[in-house]
């Protein structure tokens, strides 16, 4: 383990450090977290994400000072197995399943997480969309197996929740390097449009006028509606598309977008949801590179713990948030990925400016894992 630790001030990416933090075993203190604010301090949902670090790692030493502006985090190590958690209503279970997503390869013993909340909402990236697009780029880097599947067994719409989500997955020693440079054209489009506590007929409206527009650039076009009743479609009305477009290189671009959640703003029309959603899916299309912008910082964090060999990802347009995990995978982990932009030729017509990142792997082996 580290000796030294690392500073940080304020609330921004709170997730990636503590992310970063229980991988590398470099302990961690954030200041200043909303020390100017009216109502200072973690947020719920903040402190519910540091509850759910404390149940799959065992040995972590978790400080907070009384007003909660100061944090400080010594990792222990990642235990898995089955845990059971409450998120917070104010984000969506997504919130919470990214980080997850992220430590779930490297725990002692395989990981069964049973969420509960909300499952689909405006902000977060929902269960659906981290279906489509998380779970295949993780196959990529060899983890994959029967064990390996996140499940939607209720949903639940904001501001209500009530939904629940089961998440399984393997451990692995090792992280394999990758070559993501291929992308290929789109070959198929796929999606679900899910309706709870309202009534059925607007997950078809979505559907149809979904297809209004992607319909012009490709016949596979097949989105599978979901309607929840009873006990399984949680406490709030709702409903949402998501939209997964996949290349000939296995390569998933995803986009998605759920109503406005009740009491909360003006209503949305599940036409305009429908054609909004799938001009963000060309949107993301157009960005292109193998991962689309929502998971490039799990790539990036699997190339860093791939084995010591060259890993290779072609990307779209850097996110904010992206760029800010590279400066702390940096720090964490004295990682520097060699950058190189490359732009479409002019007859190509294969969207906008993409970005190759290479990097040496540090060679992370998963120090919990049991020897069987």
């Amino acid at each position: 383990m580290a000796s030294h630790g690392l500073d940080y001030d304020g609330c921004n990416f709170l997730r990636q450090r503590l992310v970063l933090s229980t991988l590398s075993g470099k302990r961690v203190k954030i200041k200043n977290i909303r020390s100017k604010e009216d109502e200072p301090g973690l947020r719920d949902f903040e402190a519910s994400f540091i509850r759910l670090l404390d149940k799959v790692t065992n040995g972590s030493r978790i400080e907070i000072n009384q007003t909660g502006t100061v944090l400080f985090y010594q990792p222990g190590l990642l235990y898995g197995g089955s845990v059971e958690h409450d998120c917070n209503l104010q984000r969506s279970i997504g919130y919470y399943l990214e980080a997850l997503l992220m430590l779930a390869p490297f725990m002692k013993t395989p990981l069964r997480a049973t969420l509960r909340g909300v499952t689909n909402d405006p902000t977060d990236p929902t269960v659906d969309f981290l279906k489509a697009t998380a779970l295949p780029l993780m196959k990529k880097f060899g983890i994959d197996g029967e064990g390996f599947d996140l499940k939607v067994v209720k949903r639940g719409m904001a501001p209500g929740g009530g939904g629940e989500v089961l998440f399984t997955c393997p451990v692995r020693r090792l992280i394999k390097p990758v070559q993501l440079t291929e992308v290929g054209k789109i070959k198929r489009i796929r999606g679900v449009a899910y309706s709870v506590r309202v009534s059925p007929q607007m997950a078809n409206r979505m559907v149809d006028s979904a297809r209004s527009v992607v319909n012009k650039f490709l016949p596979d076009v097949y989105i599978h509606t979901d309607h929840m009743k009873g006990a399984n479609s949680g406490k709030s009305p709702g409903f949402g598309l998501t939209l997964v477009a996949e290349t000939l290189d296995g390569c998933f671009y995803s986009a998605e977008m759920a109503s406005t959640p009740q009491g909360q703003g003006d209503p949305v029309l599940p036409e305009d949801l429908g054609v909004n959603c799938a001009k963000l899916l060309l949107e993301e299309i157009y960005q292109g590179g193998c991962v689309d912008s929502t998971n490039q910082s799990l790539a990036l964090l699997l190339m860093t713990l791939g084995q010591q060999d060259v890993s290779k990802v072609l990307l779209g347009t850097l996110s904010l948030y992206t760029i800010e995990f590279l400066r702390h995978i940096r720090d964490f982990f004295q990682m520097m990925f060699k950058i190189e932009v490359q732009k479409p030729q002019e007859d190509e017509r294969k969207g906008g400016d993409k970005v190759l990142l290479t990097c040496v792997g540090v060679g992370y082996s998963n120090i919990n894992k049991t020897l069987k």
